[in-house]
């Protein structure tokens, strides 16, 4: 299957690549992270995507980032909502929504997502709104079974990605 998987940084899409391929899956990544602050962030987190992208022999795609599309569609009235809160499942419909979009677009299979790898994002959430956008085009995989996470770290050392220390949205910011 051709899959396209919403990468929102290279530590975490490095076991997803790694497991999808393992299964026989074609893969492209789609970096498309519009919440990601302040712009070298983005930059650096990109950086870390493209390391990834070669090691792997993996095509990638980056979406480039609309900071104030997100801000009008997913943040304003819930700057203040907590870390797993409203305001990241609206941002996971969001990113979710453009992978789709471009799953279609561009002929793929398939679309999932480099979310569910993280301990800190809630899978069953994740998977339920890949459901709603993407009905039977959306993979769900929760990545984080199987020790995903620390396959996850060990690759991350192994390729020399950087790792970031918080989400990615100025909410987000500790």
């Amino acid at each position: 299957m051709n899959v396209l998987l919403h990468t929102c940084c290279g530590p975490c899409a490095s076991h997803c690549v790694w497991a999808l391929k393992t299964l026989g899956h074609r893969v492209t990544m789609f970096y498309s992270n519009a919440n990601i602050w302040p712009p070298e962030e983005f930059a650096r987190r990109r950086e870390g995507v493209e390391k990834l992208a070669l090691a792997t022999k993996t095509e990638l795609i980056v979406d480039e980032p609309d900071n104030a599309a997100w801000e009008e569609e997913v943040a304003r009235g819930f700057e203040t909502a907590p870390e797993r809160g409203p305001r990241c499942a609206r941002c996971f419909r969001f990113n979710l929504s453009r992978t789709y979009k471009k799953m279609e677009a561009l002929g793929f299979d398939a679309f999932t997502t480099s979310l569910t790898v993280s301990p800190y994002k809630p899978s069953p959430l994740i998977l339920g709104i890949g459901r709603e956008v993407g009905g039977e085009h959306f993979l769900e995989e929760d990545f984080k079974k199987k020790n995903g996470y620390l396959h996850s770290l060990e690759l991350s050392r192994e390729y020399g990605l950087y790792r970031q220390s918080y989400c990615g949205c100025r909410y987000s910011i500790r």
